[in-house]
């Protein structure tokens, strides 16, 4: 077998960055075994900052002296000839528990493994710190352990639970050296091994998992009969205790406090089979008994234990027949004592050794349903104890309680209903014949509703009120919230009669009703139980469900024909399929086709309500407050009236109609709304075309200087005196380059020369003025960087009829004209300019005086001139 490497580069490789000395370790003292058990020798190495893996080197010495090479983690040709067959059959081997953890296994251990075993780690450090290799030395004994079960019992017991039962083995040593041994009784059922009670080589007794309070108690004892025989004695078996019994020795030797296990033996010495206890339980199976009577149970017990057992008896009761479930009730028990415990209307007595006496006084419905007799089996232990040994639960004995039922009828009529939506819907149902009735009988009712459906579909009934016994009221999903708010009225009239009231009946609430009532019964506590419902007829509650017609028409009753005039419209309204209609009315108006002026505008001037309450909406003439007027004629007729009428009131108007229905007290509920055709009032004149434009002379001014805009309006057609026109002018602004921002109102004059002018945030001030019949004059005074932007006036005029009256005419805008408002940079530098020379002239000339007057006075210096010679190279002397 050739060498993965060199040595010396291996070595070289495994020695990098090693800053702190190593520490090998093996186990201290000597390691001792037995003949054929398996060697395990652990090495380490502590304080090792070396490579990731440490390479561990194993050699075997029978003197101590001379060692040969016996493993190696890294080396696969280090092993020595002699070990190399055993390392291929795997006799030998090296096991990596760590990094720097080694551990040496030799299986089927030999007399001449006997010696001693160094564990080396290579290294290649300069200087040495530590150890680097340690010994270990290991003897071997010759397997003098016996271990062998007893003769008696047999191999197999059969026992009944409770029964005492012994096990036996024999365990004894001959070896040369001071051993111990350490003996552990198991249990095996199965998959599962568990230890019952041990003795370990110290001599201390250790119960295993689930033995400590019978190991206590004494139930469970491990004793030592002469030498070498070990005795597991259980005073009272349980069917836990049935399996495969082992018994376990192991050897043990002490050598300076450290204690070795040199070899372990087992020996299975019986199986416990435990045989169940039959137990037994029975009841009469069904129990007719009439209310107030005596219910007279017995519980019958059978089993195939004569020894000192006790019983312990629970009678059960339930509503099905299922005796699993958690819902069982306890009726009655006698305890292992004898002692009873149960309710003062329940007896339980011992009839005699094989029998168990269940008596119920003055029965009721609620004590029927289903019995159960359960019986547990009880055995005494050491120090009080008990166990219990076996139990049983009998069938299910059905009981049945009868009683004389109450025999009445139900009748559900309707004494209001609706013909239309919002009427009263009334329901009664009334108790009848009745019969075998007792004084302990009260009667609750509960209310249902069902769709109509085809006859065809399944419709579940949807609960929507339920008395119940103590005469609390539950409403449904569906009426809870109709209930809280008056609109479901549920009520008892007298004691053989219940209301169900709809105050207010939608379509929704269309369908059938039934009642159901419910006879209670008093109990013996005082409760009430449901011993019967009785149903009645289904009620339909249906009614045609027509559309809202409603009709509006409009006409003129007289001729209309100039400004000025008044104007008349009447709007007559039919309705259909509604209940006790009421109308309130909106005049609407609406400029006529073709006018470019508001298109699609749609103007609310004055309502109607239907409690005859006259509003004005969008009507804002303070002139013409007056100008309108809308009144019911009829109950059906409405007239509005439009006084001197002008031409902006040009337009199409209409009669907007609603009609309420009366739904509760002072409460209404729109039914329908409808428009009435529309009633033109067109004014047929050619009268003159105004115009308007802006003009500027000074459309880019510098910031400071004034701005002057002229609104010029210009007339076509007919000429007009200018007493006979006037004119409402408003001056806007746009604050930007384009026209999407707001316009921002600057200031107006109306025809009457009333001026008034909005509030601004910078300093420059407005004024407006009538230059000429035609002219208006806007200023900026004072203009600013802020004034710049679009302007454009807005005019209305108003032109005198020949009635005498004041006609409105469509308002007009002229196109916008762009305003600058630019900086003087020359006026804007001159002062800052002006300022910084003057400054610059008085601190030079300061400066110049300061250095004059510092070397004239403070720095002369009296200095004696000497002849100098005329030379080439002067002396370098300086004043």
């Amino acid at each position: 077998m050739g060498r993965l490497a060199p040595r010396p580069l291996l070595l070289a490789l495994l020695s990098l960055a090693l800053c702190r000395g190593r520490v090998v370790r093996v186990p201290t003292g000597s390691l001792v075994r037995v003949v054929g058990t398996e060697l395990v020798i652990p090495c380490t190495v502590s304080d090792y900052d070396g490579p990731s893996e440490q390479s561990f080197d194993w050699s075997f010495s029978s003197s101590g002296s001379s060692f040969v090479a016996l493993a190696s983690t890294w080396e696969v040709g280090f092993p020595a000839q002699q070990y190399r067959e055993r390392l291929q059959r795997g006799e030998i081997l090296l096991r990596r528990t760590a990094n720097d953890a080694v551990e040496l296994h030799i299986k089927n251990v030999q007399p001449s493994d006997q010696g001693h075993y160094k564990c080396s780690t290579p290294s290649t450090d300069a200087t040495v710190q530590g150890n680097y290799e340690d010994t270990v030395q290991v003897k071997v004994l010759a397997d003098a352990l016996r271990v062998a079960a007893s003769a008696q019992p047999s191999p197999a017991l059969s026992l009944r639970e409770g029964e005492p039962f012994e096990l036996r083995c024999s365990a004894a040593t001959a070896s040369p050296l001071h051993t111990h041994l350490a003996l552990q009784w198991e249990l095996r059922r199965g998959p599962v091994q568990r230890s019952v009670l041990s003795l370990s080589h110290e001599g201390r007794f250790r119960p295993g998992p689930g033995y400590e309070q019978r190991y206590h108690s004494g139930d469970v004892r491990l004793d030592t009969v002469g030498s070498d025989d070990y005795r597991l004695a259980v005073s009272r078996a349980l069917s836990a205790d049935q399996g495969s019994y082992r018994c376990v020795v192991s050897e043990w030797i002490g050598e300076l406090g450290n204690w070795q296990e040199i070899q372990e033996k087992s020996v299975d010495v019986a199986t416990v089979v435990i045989q169940p206890t039959v137990l037994r339980a029975a009841v009469a199976r069904n129990v007719s008994v009439a209310e107030g009577k005596e219910l007279d149970l017995t519980c019958n017990i059978t089993t195939d234990r004569a020894d000192d057992v006790r019983p312990e008896v629970t009678w059960y009761s339930s509503r099905t027949p299922d005796s699993t479930l958690p819902g069982l009730h306890v009726l009655a028990r006698l305890d292992r004592d004898s002692l009873v415990h149960s309710s003062p209307h329940i007896a339980l007595s011992h009839v005699d050794a094989r029998s168990y006496h269940l008596l119920v006084r003055d029965v009721s419905k609620e004590n029927s349903g289903y019995y159960f007799c359960h019986v547990a089996l009880w055995t005494p232990g050491h120090n009080r104890s008990w166990h219990k040994v076996a139990e049983a639960m009998s069938a299910p004995a059905g009981v049945d309680v009868t009683w004389l039922e109450p025999d009445y009828q139900v009748y559900l009529n309707a004494s209001k209903v609706p013909e239309f939506s919002d009427d009263l819907t009334e329901l009664e149902c009334h108790i009848a014949d009745k019969k075998s009735l007792e004084a302990n009988v009260r009667f609750t009712v509960s209310w249902y509703y069902r769709t109509n459906r085809r006859s065809d579909d399944v419709v579940a009934s949807e609960l929507l009120a339920v008395m119940n016994g103590d005469w609390t009221l539950k409403y449904g999903e569906r009426s809870k919230q109709r209930a809280q708010d008056g609109d479901f009225i549920f009520s008892k009239e007298h004691t053989d009669a219940f209301s169900f009231r709809i105050q207010r009946t939608t379509e929704e609430d269309r369908g059938s009703y039934y009642c159901v009532v419910s006879a209670w019964t008093k109990q013996r506590n005082n409760s009430w139980v449901k011993s019967k419902d009785v149903f009645s007829k289904p009620v339909n509650i249906f009614w045609v469900s027509e559309d809202s017609v409603l009709v509006v028409k409009a006409r003129q009753p007289k001729p209309f024909f100039a400004a000025g005039n008044t104007f008349e419209m009447t709007c007559k309204v039919s309705s259909k399929n509604i209940k006790s209609p009421r109308y309130s009315v909106l005049i609407t108006a609406e400029k006529p086709v073709g006018d470019l002026s508001s298109p699609n505008e749609t103007k609310y001037i004055i309502s109607l309500d239907q409690d005859s309450v006259v509003k004005l909406e969008n009507w804002t003439d303070a002139s013409r407050v007056d100008g309108v007027v809308l009144e019911k004629v009829q109950e059906d007729e409405f007239r509005y009236r439009m006084y001197q009428t002008q031409v902006s009131d040009a337009g199409l108007y209409r009669c907007m109609v609603t009609a309420w229905s009366p739904v509760r007290g002072s409460l209404w509920r729109e039914a329908a709304t409808s428009l009435s055709n529309p009633i033109e009032i067109d004014f047929q004149t050619s009268g003159p075309i105004f115009n308007a434009s802006v003009h500027s002379d000074t459309p880019s001014v510098i910031r400071g200087d004034l701005i002057k805009l002229f609104c010029i309006i210009t007339v076509e057609g007919a000429a007009l005196d200018p007493d006979d026109m006037a004119f409402d002018v408003s001056w806007f602004a746009v604050h930007s380059f384009g026209l999407d921002k707001a316009p921002v109102l600057l200031s107006s004059l109306d025809r009457k020369g009333i001026v008034n002018t909005a509030q601004r945030d910078w300093k420059s001030d407005l004024s407006l003025e009538r230059v000429s019949v035609l002219e208006f004059l806007l200023q900026v005074h004072g203009s600013e960087d802020q004034d710049f932007g679009n302007y454009y006036c807005s005019v209305t005029p108003w032109v005198k009829s020949p009635t005498g009256s004041w006609q409105r005419e469509a308002e007009i805008h002229s196109k916008p004209i762009f305003i600058t408002v630019k900086m003087d940079v020359l006026n804007a530098f001159k002062y800052p300019l002006l300022i910084g020379i003057g400054l610059s002239t008085v601190i030079g000339l300061l400066s110049c005086l300061i250095g004059y007057c510092s070397s004239h006075w403070c720095c002369k210096k009296e200095v004696q001139e000497t002849r100098r010679e005329r030379r080439r190279l002067m002396s370098m002397e300086m004043d």
